[in-house]
């Protein structure tokens, strides 16, 4: 299937350390996606200045009014910090439509939109200003992300829930390798006692269970489709050793990994 072209006109990491203003009141020409990195800023939402913080996600389409302020007319102010992308195309509008775009909703923290972004604005700065079929999968494969941090954003909008989210994020990036349960209380600003909690809340198991789960399903992957061998398979998916990843295996399929590989390939 292909993909609808997208243009993108401008994108990239902003981080203002001194006052800025941007306004189009005649309305935009281009669709304008903005995430708030760190500090803080005010955008005209639905008519009046709203104060954006951290995880705040702007969505405008074209003809939208749009204004952003950054810092104070005095000139004091702490730095801010943004990706932002502004584009059209065949492929921006089919996406817009598929369903109500909220112009303001904070989203989750996740490490994965942001390389995502950040590859984006790699490919854009090219000096033959990058290949348009790879920008166009870039892009969408951004609002695929965006789209899936916007669903599971709480209805609620609680910090406890983004905290959760948040920790589950990065579980997902980070279990291949090591993880402690202080380091991934740490990653939200939580006591440990106080993530063990919004955790097992929000998701019914523990953080460390969920590590666990995803390693093995990796393992399966691996187990199905690779020739890895299983102390190999042991040490790319975080279970540490052939003998541990035996027992934790054995445990949640009831088979040994090497049974389960050699049914897998007889078809069964």
């Amino acid at each position: 299937m292909a993909i609808s072209a997208i243009s993108v006109q401008l994108c990239g990491h902003s981080r203002h350390q001194e006052p800025f203003k941007q306004e189009y009141r005649n309305g935009l020409d281009t669709y304008i996606i903005r995430l708030q990195l760190e500090g803080t800023c005010q955008a005209l939402v639905d008519g009046k200045m709203t104060d954006l913080m951290p995880g705040d996600l702007l969505l405008f389409q074209p003809g939208d009014l749009y204004e952003l302020r950054i810092g104070t007319s005095d000139g004091k102010m702490k730095p801010s910090g943004d990706y932002f992308i502004m584009c059209t195309g065949e492929g921006m509008d089919e996406w817009w439509a598929e369903k109500r775009r909220p112009k303001l909703r904070k989203i989750a923290e996740d490490e994965r939109i942001k390389a995502t972004w950040h590859q984006l604005f790699l490919e854009k700065r090219r000096l033959d200003g990058g290949h348009p079929d790879l920008i166009s999968l870039i892009v969408r494969t951004l609002l695929l992300l965006l789209d899936r941090a916007l669903e599971e954003a709480p209805t609620a909008q609680s910090a406890a829930a983004f905290h959760a989210i948040r920790m589950r994020n990065f579980i997902e990036e980070n279990a291949p390798r090591p993880l402690r349960l202080e380091e991934i209380a740490g990653h939200a600003g939580l006591s440990v006692s106080r993530a063990v909690h919004l955790f097992k809340e929000h998701f019914g198991m523990s953080a460390m269970q969920y590590v666990q789960q995803l390693r093995l399903a990796h393992a399966v992957d691996l187990l199905e489709h690779s020739v890895l061998s299983l102390e190999q398979i042991a040490y790319e998916t975080g279970l540490s050793s052939y003998t541990y990843f035996h027992r934790v295996f054995r445990a949640a399929y009831g088979i040994s990994p090497g049974a389960y590989r050699k049914r897998q390939s007889k078809g069964g």
